[in-house]
């Protein structure tokens, strides 16, 4: 069970919740424009999914320690989406956020994809190789177990990474074990680097694909209203403990809250060049102040 000397939970409201994404927004589009480099559409759609779970429904320490004993843990499994993973640990007190201005950057330790060599708080394994995160979240859930620690595990993955297959073998093992102190969110956009899904791999059915390997799903079709995702979030947590794994099927639009990014591949991994970052940023309003 978990002490209280380590349980943090920044409960925000949803009017702070929305003030918080909007800085993590101009935060992401800042990053990558910086460096010419990096995703920008993922993290933007992502961005109401992350600041929820880590300033209202998570219980997390940013002091940070790799055991994580009666903590709740994260695993960001489509590591490309690294500015808004940066951002949210930065804004949740995990580092100073100045640090935000070294991404990607020689010597930095806001890589491109997160790596734990670099000793950033707040990152538990290297991700980015598209697939592993749920097989990594599979092994935590195991281990609270065996600790008898009933915190929860969670995760995020694009919907592109579900072409992986060994997403599926995971999916597979976790109903089987009864992990049901699992919480997983499919980021579902419809869209990766090379077009809309359908087109490149189709999922089919995803529901019914998780539901008959056993899995509890949950559907959110407004995931970038900041209410309806706190809320699947409470949802999915009063759904632990009862034999089953949990997965969010989360719709959001890549590229969200800059209208000439929002929902196209194309700003997958593309940077804004000058005149681009200043139309964006004159639709992200500055509510904690830039790095």
């Amino acid at each position: 069970m978990y002490c209280n000397k380590t349980y943090h939970l920044m409960k925000q409201d949803i009017e702070q919740l929305k003030q918080t994404a909007s800085q993590v927004r101009r935060d992401i589009v800042r990053m990558v424009h910086a460096c010419q480099s990096g995703h920008p559409g993922g993290s933007l759609g992502c961005t109401d999914f992350l600041v929820a779970l880590y300033f209202n429904i998570m219980k997390n320490d940013p002091s940070f320690n790799m055991d994580a004993k009666g903590e709740d843990l994260f695993f960001l499994s489509n590591g490309h989406i690294s500015p808004v993973f940066y951002s949210v640990l930065a804004h949740a007190g995990y580092f100073d956020k100045a640090e935000l201005g070294t991404f990607r950057k020689l010597n930095s330790r806001l890589q491109g994809h997160p790596t734990t060599h670099e000793g950033l708080p707040g990152v538990r394994i290297a991700s980015g190789s598209l697939g592993q995160g749920l097989s990594v979240a599979i092994g935590a859930a195991l281990a609270k177990r065996l600790n008898g620690d009933d915190s929860i595990v969670y995760t995020l993955h694009g919907d592109g990474e579900l072409q992986e297959g060994q997403i599926w073998e995971a999916a597979m093992f976790a109903p089987h074990n009864k992990l049901d102190r699992l919480i997983a969110t499919v980021d579902y956009n419809g869209q990766q680097i090379d077009g809309p899904t359908e087109m490149v791999l189709s999922l089919g059915n995803l529901k019914a694909k998780f539901e008959a390997f056993g899995w509890e799903v949950l559907e959110e079709p407004h995931g970038n209203d900041m209410a309806s995702v706190v809320a699947v979030l409470e949802k999915a947590k009063s759904l632990t403990g009862k034999g089953k794994p949990i997965v969010i099927l989360l719709k959001t639009g890549m590229g969200y809250g800059v209208d000439f990014m929002m929902g196209s591949h194309k700003w997958h991994g593309v940077a804004p060049n000058d005149e681009q970052l200043a139309t964006a940023l004159a639709q992200l309003e500055e509510t904690l102040g830039d790095y």
